[in-house]
């Protein structure tokens, strides 16, 4: 009879334990996923400010801006304005100067 009951105490013994072990982990886990939970909260909050952020950058106000400033852009007016029409050929500088050397009317036609 003593046998059973210390095989018994053993079962109970190495439940108590296994179930420590279990509740262990499971808090551990618990603790891993709201951990990610918050870093996921984190990530789609720094997203929302990026896309906002982005949006503000992307004004047509902000771009004209940098255009003019960074890439020396200038808007279009009808004195710096080139207009080709079809059948114009455009003449190289070489022969344009040449011709005007030589008194003659370049008009940029072919005729």
């Amino acid at each position: 009879m003593s046998r059973v009951n210390l095989l018994l105490l053993l079962a109970v013994l190495l439940s108590a334990l296994y179930l420590v072990n279990v509740q262990y982990e499971s808090r551990r886990l618990f603790s891993e996923l709201d951990k990610a939970r918050s870093q996921a909260h984190r990530i789609e909050s720094d997203k929302e400010r990026l896309q906002v952020e982005r949006r503000a950058q992307a004004t047509p106000l902000r771009v004209e801006k940098l255009a003019k400033e960074q890439l020396q852009m200038r808007s279009t007016t009808p004195a710096i304005t080139h207009y080709v029409s079809y059948g114009t050929v455009p003449l190289p500088a070489q022969a344009a100067s040449g011709a005007l050397a030589a008194g003659v009317a370049v008009s940029g036609r072919v005729q």
